[in-house]
This record gives C-alpha cells, sequence and structure tokens, in this order.
C-alpha cells in the first residue's frame, strides 16, 4: 500500500507547524545553534510565500512583540495592550511618548520594501549616510550578517538598541530576499545579549531566531485560519464600506472603529457584527475606545 505524503505546500495543516525538534534539541556550540537556526528560517521562509497567511498582518502583529520587548529592555513598565492604545488611539498633533515612538518605529519598518528610505522614516533621528554604512557592515551568511549589523551600530551608538535591532532585522531580511523586514530578533534576546560581542552575540542571534522563528510560524497558522474565516463572514455584511473595512483587518495588528471607511456609528455596528460573527476579536475589554483585530 502506497502511503500519501502531506502536500507541504499547500495542506495548512501540516507547513505552518514548525517542526518539533527545531525547538525541542537542546544545542550549546554555535555551529549546532545556527544548524537549528537555519532550520527555523526556513520553515518560516515558506510560511512567508504563502498567500492564505495575511502577511502585512503578521508582520504588523509581530512589530508589535518587537516593541513590546524594546520597551522591557529600556525598562519601562508598557506592555501590549497599552502600546496598541498608544499608537492607535492618538489624535492629531499628539506626540506618542518614549514606547509609542518605539512602536511606530517597528511598524514603520515592517510596512514598506526594505530600503534607506523606508528604515530612514522608522528612525528618522537616523542618516540615511549612517544607516547604509551600518547595514554594510554584515559579512557571511544571514544571521552572522544581521549580528554584525547589530555589533556596529551598538559600538557607534549605545543608546541606539532599538535602530539597531530594526537595522538588523532589515539585513536579515535582506540575506535572505524577504522584501520586508520581519521582526524576529528583539523578542528572543535578552537585555544582556545586546552586550555581547563577536562569537557570544551570533550565538545569541541564533538562539533567538530559533524561538521568535517558531512563535512566527505559530502566529501565522492563527492567522491564516483567523483571515480564512473573516474572508467566509465577509458576504454576510451589508454596510457600505464593508469590504475595504475586511481589508483593513486583514494588514492591521489592531484597528479603531474610527479608522473604517464608515460613519462611526456604522462602523461600531460592523465591528460588534464581526465579534458576534467570530470573525474579529475585541482587543482592550473596555466599553469605550475599543480595537479590533483578527
Amino acid at each position: 500500500m502506497t502511503v500519501a505524503r502531506p502536500d507541504h505546500i499547500t495542506d495548512p495543516d501540516t507547513l505552518p507547524r514548525m517542526p518539533a525538534w527545531v525547538t525541542s534539541v537542546r544545542a550549546e556550540t554555535l555551529e549546532d545553534v545556527a544548524f537549528l537556526s537555519g532550520a527555523a528560517l526556513t520553515h518560516l521562509h515558506l510560511v512567508l510565500g504563502r498567500a492564505d497567511v495575511p502577511q502585512a498582518l503578521l508582520r504588523d502583529r509581530l512589530a508589535l512583540r518587537a516593541a513590546e520587548a524594546c520597551v522591557a529592555f529600556a525598562g519601562r513598565p508598557e506592555r501590549a495592550g497599552e502600546l496598541r492604545d498608544t499608537v492607535h488611539l492618538l489624535r492629531p498633533g499628539d506626540l506618542p511618548g518614549p514606547a509609542g515612538a518605539v512602536c511606530q518605529s517597528w511598524q514603520r519598518a515592517a510596512e514598506r520594501q526594505v530600503s534607506i528610505g523606508t528604515l530612514h522614516r522608522a528612525l528618522p533621528q537616523l542618516d540615511p549616510a549612517r544607516i547604509a554604512v551600518w547595514l554594510d557592515a554584515g559579512q557571511g551568511g544571514p544571521v552572522a550578517r544581521a549580528a554584525a549589523v547589530l555589533e556596529a551600530v551598538l559600538v557607534d551608538a549605545p543608546r541606539e538598541e532599538v535602530a539597531a535591532l530594526v537595522l538588523a532585522d532589515a539585513a536579515l531580511a535582506q540575506a535572505l530576499g524577504w522584501d520586508r523586514v520581519v521582526p524576529l530578533l528583539a523578542p528572543g534576546l535578552k537585555r544582556a545579549d545586546l552586550r555581547k560581542q563577536g562569537d557570544d552575540l551570533r550565538l545569541a542571534c541564533h538562539r533567538a531566531l530559533v524561538s521568535s522563528g517558531a512563535e512566527a510560524v505559530r502566529q501565522a497558522a492563527d492567522l491564516a485560519r483567523r483571515a480564512a474565516h473573516l474572508k467566509a463572514v465577509a458576504p454576510k455584511l451589508r454596510a457600505k464600506g464593508a469590504g475595504a473595512a475586511v481589508e483593513i483587518f486583514l494588514t492591521q495588528d489592531a484597528v479603531a472603529p474610527s479608522a473604517l471607511p464608515l460613519p462611526d456609528r456604522a462602523a461600531r455596528r460592523l465591528c460588534d457584527r464581526l465579534v458576534d460573527l467570530g470573525a474579529v476579536r475585541e482587543l482592550t475589554g473596555r466599553d469605550t475606545f475599543r480595537l479590533y483585530g483578527l
């Protein structure tokens, strides 16, 4: 009897799962950990090529996770929910504050194609020429290059930890042929790792990518299922502008009703309808100033 092998390109129940041995093996040497991070990145590369994964939404959610890690590195108390509030409830003319600025940097870095212009928009405090010099610091494979960029920035500008991590992820994306920054390093690193150099920093980056790569794959699988359900219920929505609203939910981690292309009352009704249909979630637990997302 011939047993059919699973199609890892089209089967939504198999591809998104990271092989258990990637995250369960306890590796100590640089060579062994590099092998595991290579396996994790290879699997993630396949996931990032799937049409059923809402890629912009995945990057936005990973950007929030990276921002939360960077804020924690700085000793600040804000966590994901507070960062969401800060950036999505800003009124015109308001400043986001230090934590909100970190979150915006990650969001801007991940939303457009990797370029000096995109990175300068995300990190306006840095001169574009300086960004270019740092990005050229990397040598070798993708992770070695990312670690070299991270080290170069922190040696030249020790207080620019957010910039260092954004540029390291940009270098990783360029080396892997990804056209967008996929925020991965920050959530997997510890504060003490940012003081390491050479092989010690490369080892820390490989370990970070094993854990963050697995989490990114898990989130991709979850978002693919949620996106499929949202698309399935979309024909039931009768509000004018509902189609455009659905597209917004498929690209952003969190959405305020006021950001939807509908009148205020209609936007709130649409959000409540989507919650009733199980297509989106209310993310804040509040009665007012609510945010919604997959």
